[in-house]
């Protein structure tokens, strides 16, 4: 928020970053669920006076922003979303502190899953998986709201059906051109809900858990294609469009997604010497792995109407 501090523009914030918050929840069967949460909290508020002239008296300590994660945490008897953490964390900073006007909440949620044995679900044992959900959110003292959900570290790749095709030629240009090559790549992807207000957030119980899932299956769905015969990408670009294009055709719920999807290289080996022109011939099975230099690739897709 700004303020005028003689005749210049002031700008300021404060919070709390990287409060770990782990929570356990037990149903009636014994079964238990988990998650691991990486919290930071931004407050906007009033409290000039602590900058320009040392008076602390309306700064929230953010050794008391952490506290509250914790003690909110605790207070969650059922099972939520991350969203739904990061809504009613930054609903309690925004009511609770008169100076406090506006809440934002980034929660990173670490991928623990629940093992199987012998094909059996596990009632208390999980591993630590790849992608990890992630949400935004920002309260407003007034209820207006943004949330945004999204997924980070997604890897996918698949050895066939990707090419390359038609691109600008100089004098700099040595890739030569292909409809056979390895496609990899390590998704990150950010969508964002219409949700408007604090009343207008669906009752459901975990309604944003279940939408990421969703849109999960439908980003990797679309990368894929079928199982058997598989889709052609002409370019990271064109695949990421379809990705995007197919999550906003599929939940008119979310108004926006960003992807970014760098290009990770997996360059053909072809060894040769003097005395041997032929140690290894490539012939689309023996890669040299890179992710350095990789190409960088993203965009965003919204509905005409979005505010993204």
């Amino acid at each position: 928020m700004a303020d005028e501090v003689e005749g210049l523009r002031f700008e300021q914030r404060h919070g709390k970053a990287r409060v770990r918050v782990a929570r356990v929840w037990k149903d009636e069967n014994g079964r238990h669920f988990f998650v691991e949460w990486n919290v930071s909290i931004s407050l906007l508020s009033d409290c000039l006076p602590a900058y320009v002239r040392g008076d602390n008296s309306d700064i929230v300590a953010t050794d008391t922003m952490k506290n509250t994660v914790y003690v909110k945490a605790k207070e969650c008897s059922e099972q939520l979303s991350v969203e739904d953490f990061a809504i009613g964390l930054a609903k309690h900073f925004t009511s609770f502190y008169q100076q406090v006007t506006t809440a934002i909440i980034k929660i990173v949620e670490k991928p623990w899953e629940r093992v199987c044995i012998d094909g059996q679900p596990h009632g208390h044992g999980f591993k630590l998986g790849s992608e990890k959900h992630t949400t935004e959110v920002a309260v407003k003292k007034s209820g207006a709201l943004l949330v945004s959900s999204g997924i980070e570290g997604l890897s996918l790749l698949k050895t066939t059906k990707s090419g390359f095709e038609g691109f600008i030629r100089d004098k700099n240009t040595i890739l030569p051109e292909t409809r056979e090559r390895m496609l990899a790549t390590e998704v990150s992807a950010s969508w964002r809900y219409p949700f408007e207000s604090l009343s207008s957030i669906p009752a459901k119980p975990l309604y944003f858990t279940e939408r990421y899932i969703d849109v999960k299956k439908v980003l990797i769905d679309t990368f894929f294609g079928p199982p058997k015969e598989g889709v052609y990408s002409a370019s990271v670009q064109s695949t990421l469009y379809h990705m995007a294009k197919a999550v906003l055709g599929r939940f008119p719920d979310i108004s926006s997604i960003q992807l970014k999807m760098p290009n990770l290289h997996f360059l053909p080996v072809n060894l040769s010497s003097k005395d041997n022109p032929v140690i290894v011939k490539f012939e689309d099975d023996v890669y040299l792995p890179t992710d350095e230099p990789h190409g960088s690739i993203e965009a965003s897709l919204s509905r005409i109407w979005s505010k993204m």
